[in-house]
């Protein structure tokens, strides 16, 4: 439903007095006493429902009350704090899915291009893969029901093949123009955290976490056996973008660098006991030279393990300032499927920081963050969070600060000098996963490996044209001389990149794009200083 600003100006501050009194009961529901001790009656419950009969009854436009209802439970919540919130019962199977990182479904990763569900890659062991789906395939019918088109949405697709294990799906798809009927099971699907597992040379290796589930300890820990096998004595662990998750799979990845005894991570809250958190023995990376990238999405459970890190002398900090999130939930079942979730404690990382950065109430200015930019935070040290009340010691007795976030040890400006609006354009527009899928139609058997695909790939001047030309005919992208000069060294790097995704999906891209990355490159010349 859509409000205007004069509409909104008078109904919602009568809705959030209906959910204070709605927040009330909430609490009344979460501990069981229903009601019994509140100052509540039948009247206040009964005028809930009034208001919103009447809203519904006579109200200027038709409205959802459910979704008013809900949103507005939201928004009292983040007058609290920002990250206390209402999940919605068709929420929680999204949000359940993240944290226990797997899914029923039928394993394909896909993009919708030119109206049409593309099949980029197939995952290892899937039911699509157990009957026959190809990378390359097209997806034209599901159920028999034509599925193409400008109304085709990734959330569609994923409504039609995502489902409970043991069902099935007939999906029509287009191969070499003939059109192959192919019924698949469902099955448990992992949702994979960990990327981008290789040897940067011959002692350094790479991982990169986009998330914390539950199996990401375990996926990381399968990540480190390898690459320690390949002869890493060196590490990155990529941070960057890693919006947090589940607090105990960072701390087990954090006792893989520390030594037994050492602090990881303290909680303290109002109604919660302090709760320390220790390193235990046999971390497989005790003895691992590591350094870890951050920026400014890097939040919650990023945040603890680099903090622990950090403090503990384990790894250098490269890149942003991260996000700021210090803040501990705990979810409450309702009994419709719904979820509450509220801050009940603050995190502390081992020199006593905490990391949460200041909020005013404003929930939307809180997750912008503008002030960064318009502080130039991007480009150079923050020099208001270097003061005396902010300061605290490492274990090794190195300064760090506090202020909101972990700041680095070695800060990385944002990288502009290739920026132009074409540039922009360009990735906005899919043209590069589009051209990308198109150009390994016939080449997907073309090189052993990605190593190989790095090594001997090359965009060549009539590749590049044939891209330029591609995105101005296919998507009305035209290309102006002086933007493409400046950003003609990005479009190359990342055209190759997506063609690399298109084979072997995230460690092909990563591969690629890290040969260019300037917070990766500093950190390669700081191992190279470290034993």
């Amino acid at each position: 439903m859509k409000f205007n600003q004069e509409n909104q100006r008078y109904l919602l501050p009568i809705l959030f007095a209906c959910t204070l009194i709605f927040g009330l009961l909430l609490g009344s529901k979460l501990n069981g006493n229903n009601g019994q001790n509140l100052n509540i009656n039948n009247e206040q419950v009964q005028k809930i429902s009034d208001i919103l009969q009447l809203l519904d009854a006579r109200y200027v436009d038709k409205i959802d009350k459910d979704k008013i209802f809900e949103e507005t439970i939201s928004g009292m919540l983040h007058k609290l704090d920002p990250h206390s919130n209402y999940i919605s019962k068709k929420e929680m199977e999204s949000v359940s899915e993240s944290i226990d990182g797997k899914f029923g479904g039928v394993g394909i990763r896909f993009q919708i291009i030119r109206d049409t569900v593309c099949i980029t890659n197939v995952v290892d062991g899937s039911p699509s893969q157990s009957v026959g789906i190809k990378a390359g395939d097209k997806i034209i019918k599901i159920n028999k029901m034509p599925f193409t088109g400008k109304s085709i949405t990734n959330d569609k697709v994923l409504a039609n093949l995502k489902g409970k294990e043991g069902t099935s799906v007939l999906v029509t798809i287009l191969r070499n123009k003939q059109a192959l009927p192919f019924t698949i099971v469902r099955g448990e699907i992992p949702l994979k955290t960990v990327y981008g597992i290789y040897m940067l040379d011959k002692e350094t290796g790479y991982i990169g976490i986009d998330q914390f589930s539950i199996p990401t300890a375990d996926e990381f820990h399968e990540a480190a056996l390898k690459l320690k096998g390949y002869g890493m004595k060196k590490l990155v662990l990529d941070l960057r973008n890693n919006g947090g998750g589940v607090l105990q799979s960072s701390t087990m990845i954090a006792d893989e660098f520390l030594s037994k005894g050492l602090v990881m991570l303290k909680t303290k809250g109002r109604k919660e006991k302090e709760k320390t958190y220790y390193a235990t023995s046999g971390g497989i990376l005790e003895n691992i030279s590591a350094v870890v990238l951050v920026n400014a999405y890097s939040a919650s459970a990023s945040e603890i393990l680099a903090g622990a890190l950090q403090d503990n002398d384990r790894a250098i900090i490269v890149g942003r300032r991260t996000f700021g999130k210090g803040l501990v939930q705990e979810d409450s079942p309702l009994r419709d499927g719904s979820n509450v979730r509220i801050t009940i404690a603050r995190y502390y990382t081992p020199s006593g920081r905490c990391i949460q950065k200041p909020y005013n109430g404003n929930y939307e200015a809180y997750l912008k963050d503008e002030s960064r930019i318009e502080r130039g935070e991007l480009y150079h040290l923050d020099s208001s969070l270097y003061v005396d009340s902010l300061k605290f010691k490492t274990k090794g007795g190195r300064t760090v600060y506090g202020g909101g976030g972990i700041t680095p040890d070695i800060f990385v400006p944002y990288d502009t000098t290739e920026s132009s609006y074409y540039l922009t354009e360009l990735l906005l527009s899919g043209a590069f996963q589009s051209f990308a899928f198109d150009f390994v139609a016939k080449k997907r058997n073309n090189w052993a490996s990605p190593q190989a695909f790095c090594e001997q790939f090359v965009i060549n001047d009539a590749t590049l044209q044939g891209f330029v030309n591609y995105a101005n005919k296919t998507f009305n992208v035209k290309a102006e001389a002086k933007d493409f000069k400046r950003s003609k060294g990005f479009i190359v790097n990342n055209l190759k990149a997506e063609i690399a995704r298109q084979l072997w999906a995230e460690e092909g891209y990563y591969r690629v794009t890290n040969t260019k990355d300037n917070e990766l490159r500093r950190a390669m010349e700081q191992l190279r200083k470290m034993k």
